[in-house]
């Protein structure tokens, strides 16, 4: 199954006249225009390798990132180890202060078709294509895609808590999270860690494009080497790997914009009365408290008015996408089909990479952003379960793009993993 190895992480030189919180950002998919721009101006943020700008950005990160080695300004761990990461968070409404546990390693890039790391998430094109050639340029990891393993014996958990008491860094992000990041070199206990999850499939929670920007460069290696192994550097990836047992993990919703409507809002409604229960609402900033916990409701806030609106049970048969059940019966799967593609004739294929069609994590930016004419209408839905995200991964089907918001995210800038073959080596055999 899953074969993970620590790494010799590059990191930012702690003799740096600047606090870490300085230099990380946020990931690539998740950063505001106003927060890139602040980035930018600080010229050793990790934004630069992360989202790179330019007319040739891919190349500007590569062209850094050499001078940032030859300066100094990053610096390679001399002992390979796994990296503990835990991030201490509380959610709107809740007293409670959470805990999302989990460590960074490198694994391998396994093709889907070897069902050992599963997604459950379809992706956008051009993003993944972006990814694929910041990677090629850099061979760099910036970030760690985010992956998720099962041990109902937690056997790794205390491991961890013991590393995490003597922090490498320890600050508050973007998020107002709070980021502990610690490291393990003891060879037994990597060891531990490797065997742990030796026997574990993963699914992929987040991180979809960069996943498979890297699966897509591995592929492209393998063809050009005829002494492929499966050892070399390119074969590997950087993940965050948590425990899907955890009680402490939260996945949140991910809102639907559009910018306009290919039919008139008269119309709009009249044809969602052919397949929902469409009822008004007084106030938008309740949308999403009105479909808490109901299967296939939605929040509608079009033109300044709200509707709550609920799938007649009966026409949910009707769905003849080719599905397994366990994506059919998502809150998701009924939005895209019912509304995007039967609705407003967005069929499935151009719905991944629709111009109009954006996301929103934040439920009153949702509403904000109407109000402002930044978007025409916004549907709010509830959160996927952990246990739909397992189902749908084990059922081998993947969701509507989109699907998840791991929360929260993780951050760029702790660490860096370098798929350079001389850089990479070391850590590899280390431990093999």
């Amino acid at each position: 199954m899953a074969e993970i190895l620590p790494l010799r992480a590059w990191r930012y030189n702690n003799t740096l006249n600047e606090n870490i919180e300085q230099l990380t950002s946020p990931l690539f998919d998740v950063v505001s225009d106003k927060q890139r721009e602040a980035l930018y101006r600080n010229p050793n943020n990790s934004i630069h390798l992360s989202v790179p700008r330019g007319e040739h950005p891919a190349e500007s990160a590569a062209e850094l990132l050499q001078a940032w080695k030859e300066q100094g300004v990053l610096l390679q761990d001399q002992m390979p180890g796994i990296y503990v990461y835990y991030q201490y968070f509380r959610l709107p409404g809740n007293d409670k202060e959470f805990v999302r546990k989990g460590f960074i390693c490198n694994i391998k890039a396994y093709d889907w078709h070897e069902r050992v790391l599963l997604r459950h998430e379809n992706t956008i094109p051009s993003a993944v294509n972006d990814r694929i050639e910041l990677l090629e340029k850099t061979l760099l990891s910036s970030s760690p895609t985010h992956g998720l393993y099962t041990d109902t014996d937690f056997v790794l958990e205390p491991y961890m808590d013991e590393s995490i008491r003597t922090p490498i860094y320890e600050t508050e992000d973007y998020q107002g999270v709070r980021d502990v990041l610690a490291v393990i070199h003891d060879h037994e206990v990597i060891k531990l860690f490797l065997q742990t999850l030796a026997d574990k499939q993963i699914l992929l929670a987040d991180g979809h494009h960069r996943y498979g920007g890297a699966l897509a460069y591995r592929r492209k290696m393998m063809a050009q080497n005829p002494h492929h192994t499966g050892y070399e550097a390119y074969n590997y990836h950087l993940m965050y790997l948590t425990n899907s047992e955890h009680d402490d993990l939260r996945i949140l919703p991910t809102h639907r914009l559009l910018k306009s409507l290919p039919v008139s809002d008269e119309e709009f409604l009249e044809g969602l009365q052919a397949y929902f229960t469409v009822t008004p609402k007084e106030d938008p900033y309740e949308l999403n408290e009105v479909i808490v916990g109901k299967p296939w409701a939605f929040g509608l806030y079009l033109n300044g008015n709200a509707y709550k609106l609920r799938l007649k049970p009966e026409v949910h048969p009707t769905i003849d996408w080719n599905f397994p059940e366990e994506v059919k019966q998502l809150d998701l799967t009924v939005m895209h089909y019912f509304i995007f593609e039967k609705i407003l004739g967005i069929y499935r294929q151009e719905q991944r990479d629709y111009k109009g069609l954006s996301y929103e994590r934040n439920f009153t930016a949702c509403i904000r952003k109407v109000d402002q004419g930044e978007a025409h209408l916004a549907l709010i839905t509830n959160e996927v379960s952990m246990e739909q995200v397992k189902r749908v991964c084990n059922s081998g089907a993947i969701m509507p793009q989109k699907s998840t918001f791991f929360y929260p995210k993780v951050i760029c800038g702790f660490l860096f993993s370098s798929i350079k073959e001389d850089e990479f080596t070391t850590a590899a055999t280390a431990c093999l």
